[in-house]
């Protein structure tokens, strides 16, 4: 291990696509790293990592077991990535994790919630309460990737229903409407870790070539469209930029490197509405039915 001290990342969503390509523009610094990724199918995410060409002398990488449906993978996965930080920091919390589908099929493992809200926002929110301890003392910075698509959400009042398991909700509306909570998620825990932790929101841009992208109709001939490695820089500017406006909710860090402008995401900043979908680790526990 080099002689600097190495940063501590624990990672949703990086076992493919700009998550994956995240960890591997990390790997690939000077800076020595430990990385935790929470996977889902542990030989491919292994695999990819493995034909990467890093100084394995200088990072250190473990792959933990993780299934974001799952509430209960996220509680043992969190006890898990515990262990293996030990004495250390968290120096970052990268919450990357998302799937764009609709919601035609009944929540899983008996949730009344659809899988895209479990994965996209629910189990990310109750990770940040498993772990929340480590973090505060550490004084974290959680990174949330957003999208742009949260201003795709008019009619916050059908939340409620849509996002329920087998609401027959298209991912045209699941996607943005779970990215949009998941918005009001990290504002929520802004407000809850002031002082103690830094919270950040940032989109990648749009980025065609992923899986997420490839069902939401999205083309590398669009406008706008980058690149993953590109994708993933705009990422990677979450966890090292220290030029926070002054106003605390402004935490939104745009793809070409600006902090956006708080109109643009003005209906996440309801605190009641913040409240409503960012539920106590207890009360999750009590509706997803998960055992102490």
């Amino acid at each position: 291990m080099a002689s600097s001290i190495a940063k501590t990342v624990i990672a949703t969503g990086s076992s493919s696509g700009l998550g994956f390509e995240v960890i591997k523009q990390l790997l690939e610094q000077s800076q020595p790293y430990k990385v935790i990724v929470g996977a889902r199918n542990l030989k491919r995410t292994q695999d990819a990592f493995d034909a990467l060409k890093y100084d394995r002398d200088v990072h250190s990488l473990s792959i933990l077991p993780l299934e974001l449906n799952n509430l209960k993978t996220v509680k043992s996965f969190a006890a898990e990535s515990l262990t293996h930080v030990g004495s250390n920091k968290i120096d970052y919390l990268f919450l990357c994790a998302g799937i764009s589908e609709g919601a035609d099929k009944p929540g899983p493992h008996g949730s009344k919630w659809c899988e895209p809200f479990i994965v996209n926002h629910l189990s990310q929110h109750y990770l940040v309460h498993l772990l929340r301890e480590k973090l505060v003392e550490s004084k974290s910075r959680l990174v949330f990737v957003s999208s742009g698509a949260v201003r795709n959400v008019p009619d916050v009042s059908v939340l409620d229903k849509q996002l329920l398991g087998a609401s027959g909700a298209p991912r045209s509306s699941t996607y943005p409407q779970t990215k949009f909570v998941g918005l009001l998620g990290a504002h929520w825990w802004r407000r809850q870790l002031t002082g103690q932790c830094h919270v950040v929101a940032v989109s990648p841009g749009l980025i065609p070539a992923t899986n997420l992208a490839a069902g939401l109709g999205l083309s590398v001939n669009m406008a706008d469209a980058k690149t993953v490695p590109e994708g993933a820089k705009s990422l990677l500017e979450a966890f090292t930029r220290t030029d926070f406006p002054s106003d605390p909710e402004q935490i939104f860090l745009t793809s070409w490197g600006e902090w956006w402008s708080k109109d643009v995401y003005a209906g996440s900043l309801d605190k009641e509405l913040q409240d409503k979908w960012c539920p106590s680790k207890e009360q999750i526990e009590k509706e997803e039915n998960i055992s102490n």
